[in-house]
């Protein structure tokens, strides 16, 4: 029994010792645990799991509106058009739900 008793307490020490770093690094994602995008990084190819309601979810979660039809190509990213402030601009959603956009 002690050897459980120590076994669990010495994973619940790790575990909140582990908790804030965990948190800190997924503070303002939608997604915990998603690794978000370096800026200028483009989107990665790969198998699309997302419908093209959730791309548009995630494209309008990052505050662009006006959102045209997304159109997913053979490499797995959504690519359409929206708008920001006054600018419009070419948005993209890969695989892992990074939206990135460009100029149009």
């Amino acid at each position: 029994m002690r050897i459980e008793l120590r076994s669990g307490a010495a994973l619940l020490g790790f575990w909140l010792a582990l908790s804030p770093a965990l948190a800190q690094r997924n503070s303002g994602t939608e997604n915990p645990g998603a690794v978000q995008p370096k800026a200028g990084m483009p989107p990665m190819p790969g198998a699309n799991s997302f419908s093209e309601s959730q791309a548009r979810s995630r494209i309008e979660s990052q505050g662009y509106a006006e959102v045209s039809p997304l159109v997913n190509d053979r490499q797995g990213i959504w690519q359409g058009t929206a708008r920001k402030g006054n600018a419009r601009v070419h948005v993209s959603v890969d695989y892992k739900g990074h939206v990135t956009a460009g100029k149009e």
